[in-house]
């Protein structure tokens, strides 16, 4: 089919862009600087170029907790606007399908791990991605709205925190397996983390997310969010001492607790993915990481001279 990857650019959206390719799909991939999506005329413009059969909206405005904290309007507005006009855009278009991506900070603060896609609306997200977190599950409604009211087969998908080559390594937007590795690649003596290293995540080889998107666009047509995860959750401070044995890092590890930790604990229950489309996640943490800074290191150095 004719494919539409909405951030094709992006992290998540070039290895997703390949992977669609590698399957025979004729691929669009949008990119910000030739579509700005929080602007109806260009949302319409894109679809009216791309004139896809199938879309995926991956574009978005994200970033770590900084970045969250910093830009609460703008990524609450940002996120909420692209995902609406794309919705629209699917509606006047007739797509025979929409994937939207969602993220793991929609879920309530508190969630009981592993967290399960029914816990989604018991309570209101960390404070620090909560803008984020929020604008994201908002799609979910406005998906399960057009889908009863229109018949518009979109589908809404929850992945974790992802890591892997191309990455973002920006030390004021990047989320924490990057960020590790380009501190203790540019800081060999010591570096500083935020928070007190006790929280805990749960970490999606990109390669993993890009298969678990084409799985569901394939065979998943139903009106529920399903997690994209491994069910393996892992410390802040047991991730960095991982990356630090990996990048042969030997310097202080600085916890600074005047920072904020982030939400106390995040695993997903990946089951739903694997009951409906057949999804399991692949690559083992430690694998993962070894390929990330491996290309971080033959490809991306030039972030360390910024």
């Amino acid at each position: 089919m004719r494919a539409l990857v909405t951030g094709g650019g992006g992290f998540l959206g070039s290895h997703l862009v390949e992977r669609l390719e590698r399957d025979g799909h004729e691929v669009f991939p949008a990119r910000r600087r030739d579509y700005d999506l929080t602007v109806p005329d260009d949302a319409r413009r894109l679809f009216d170029d791309a004139r896809p059969e199938l879309a995926f909206h991956l574009a978005a405005e994200v970033g770590g907790i900084g970045a969250n904290r910093a830009n609460p309007g703008r990524y609450w507005y940002a996120n909420l606007q692209m995902g609406v006009n794309v919705l629209e855009q699917a509606r006047v278009h007739e797509l025979r399908k929409l994937v939207l991506v969602g993220t793991v900070c929609a879920y309530p603060k508190l969630t009981p791990v592993p967290f399960r896609e029914e816990s989604l609306w018991e309570g209101y997200p960390e404070e620090t991605n909560a803008p984020y977190g929020i604008a994201k599950k908002t799609l979910l409604v406005g998906a399960q709205a057009y889908r009863e009211q229109y018949g518009l087969d979109a589908i809404f998908l929850l992945p974790t925190n992802l890591y892997g080559p191309r990455d973002n390594f920006d030390l004021e937007t990047s989320h924490v397996i990057p960020a590790l590795i380009r501190k203790m690649l540019s800081s060999p003596e010591e570096i500083v983390l935020w928070g007190d290293g006790s929280p805990t995540r749960e970490y999606l080889y990109v390669e993993d997310a890009a298969e678990g998107l084409a799985l569901a666009a394939d065979r998943y047509d139903g009106p529920e969010p399903v997690n994209l995860g491994t069910g393996v959750e892992t410390s802040i401070r047991e991730t960095a001492e991982l990356v630090a044995d990996i990048v042969g890092f030997d310097g202080r590890i600085v916890w600074d607790t005047s920072m904020p930790n982030g939400q106390p604990r995040r695993s997903l229950d990946a089951s739903r993915a694997e009951e409906l489309f057949g999804f399991r996640a692949r690559t083992p943490l430690r694998e993962g990481l070894e390929r990330t800074i491996a290309w971080y290191r033959a490809s991306a150095l030039s972030y360390a001279a910024g």
